[in-house]
């Protein structure tokens, strides 16, 4: 399948950071790209990176029949990955796509959820599946449709499709994720019973484009949402579980109409902190960066580049030994690289 990645020694970041070029056009004979990185730490400290693999052509999931989510995992914190494997692989005419992950901390399950589509039996139409993997991503679950579970009336025949990267579990346990719906809005789904059952919050959410959820300090709901055209960011933030949603402009948070990463992180002093990747240009995609925020999104004082060149999605986590990684689409798709930095470089 694949190979083992080499080193790079283009230090995109900070000193001490590490590249690793973990898919990328050419890799694989026949696939013509890889697309939408998703990471994830699983609870014994190995990493899940999962993509799409794009075998002919490098279009969006209504226009290719060929689509697989493909997996390299690391043992030790990134520094070297396995071999590409796939995990998820429909005859050719059906087609899996943006993948998105979570792990429950309480249980160790890795949740992986994908988009999917019949092109040659049902074109057009939208379905929402999910595959899990109780043994911190070595073998993987069937396909698992949620499309009822997570649709609302009247849904059958619109454009929809969960958000890549990743999910969300709060303190408490309840795993919490977005769906896009582009006739009738943005909406939230989750489960409060380690995924034995799923809920979808029926308030819908606008603006809104591909979005991360977390929850803060004091339990609200925050949402930080693409809004295509608009140059920056949006923000919905909710008290009562999604059932109602208070939306304000991050005008500070410039973005190109773009896909994003958002996560939480406690320092070891117990401070609350909120890391934010996306590309800083209001128009094109390029300029990656990581941003800090010290207190719950009202801003976002530290500044670091990851990539100044072209580059587009993004999906960050917490490393077993406390650094930062993330995985990121460049060079106009080309590559899908593999940094991490030691936490004390971003809060330099």
């Amino acid at each position: 399948m694949g190979s083992t990645a080499t080193f790079s020694q283009e230090h995109h970041g900070g000193p001490d950071s590490n590249t690793v070029s973990l898919f990328y056009s050419g890799q694989e004979e026949g696939v013509v790209c890889y697309r939408i990185p998703a990471l994830v730490t699983a609870r014994n400290g190995h990493l899940i990176a999962a993509i799409d693999q794009r075998v002919p052509n490098c279009g969006d999931l209504k226009y290719s029949k060929d689509i697989n989510i493909v997996i390299r995992r690391s043992l030790d914190n990134g520094k070297t990955w396995l071999p590409i494997e796939k995990i998820v692989d429909f005859p050719y005419g059906q087609s899996a796509s943006d993948p998105s992950m979570v792990v429950d901390q309480q249980r160790g399950t890795i949740f992986l959820f994908y988009n999917y589509m019949d092109l040659d039996k049902a074109k057009d139409r939208y379905f929402f599946h999910m595959i899990k993997s109780e043994d911190h991503g070595e073998t993987w679950s069937a396909p698992e449709d949620l499309t009822e579970q997570l649709s609302l009336d009247g849904w059958e025949n619109d454009f929809k499709f969960i958000t890549s990267g990743r999910a969300y579990q709060s303190p408490e346990g309840t795993i919490l994720h977005t769906i896009v719906n582009l006739e009738k809005g943005g909406f939230v789904f989750g489960s409060e019973d380690h995924g034995m059952s799923w809920f979808v919050k029926p308030r819908a959410i606008q603006p809104f484009d591909e979005s991360k959820i977390i929850s803060l300090a004091d339990g609200s709901w925050m949402i930080n949402s693409r809004v295509n055209g608009a140059g920056y960011r949006y923000q919905h933030v909710s008290t009562d579980k999604g059932e109602t949603w208070t939306t304000s402009k991050l005008t500070q948070l410039t973005d190109p109409s773009c896909n994003a990463s958002l996560i939480t992180y406690t320092t070891s002093a117990g401070e609350e902190l909120l890391l934010f990747s996306n590309l800083n240009d209001a128009k094109e995609r390029k300029n990656l960066q990581i941003r800090v925020s010290k207190d719950g999104g009202r801003s976002w004082p530290i500044v670091k580049t990851v990539y100044e060149g072209a580059a587009a999605y993004s999906s960050m986590t917490i490393l077993g030994n406390g650094d930062l990684g993330i995985f990121y689409e460049s060079d106009d798709y080309s590559i899908n690289r593999f940094t991490s930095y030691p936490m004390s470089w971003l809060m330099e």
